[in-house]
C-alpha cells in the first residue's frame, strides 16, 4: 500500500529513490533549541503528493548507512551527499 495523503486524500507518488539523509544528535542544551551534529547516516525513498505538493521519506532502512563513531563516517558522508539533515529525537 502506498502512503496516503490525509489532507488531499490521494495516494502519495515516488518522487525519487535512493535519498540520503542524516540523523542529527543535540550538541548540548541550548536555548532555544540545542545545537546539532551529524550522528547517523540514512538512505530511504522521497514520496510526493501530487495534491499539496508535501513530501515524506518512507521505505528507510532497518540499519543506517554509517554512525558517527565509524572510521569511514566523514567518507560516508561525502560519497552519498546527504540532502537533508532531520534535527528531532
Amino acid at each position: 500500500m502506498k502512503p496516503i495523503c490525509m489532507k488531499c486524500k490521494l495516494f502519495y507518488k515516488p518522487k525519487k529513490n535512493g535519498v540520503a539523509f542524516i540523523e542529527g544528535m543535540p550538541t548540548g542544551s541550548g536555548f532555544p533549541r540545542p545545537g546539532w551534529k551529524p550522528y547517523k547516516l540514512w538512505e530511504g525513498d522521497l514520496w510526493e503528493c501530487k495534491g499539496c505538493g508535501h513530501e515524506i521519506i518512507v521505505g528507510v532502512g532497518a540499519e543506517p548507512i554509517a554512525i558517527q563513531h565509524q572510521p569511514t563516517f566523514q567518507a560516508d558522508l561525502q560519497r552519498f551527499a546527504p540532502e537533508y539533515q532531520i534535527n528531532d529525537c
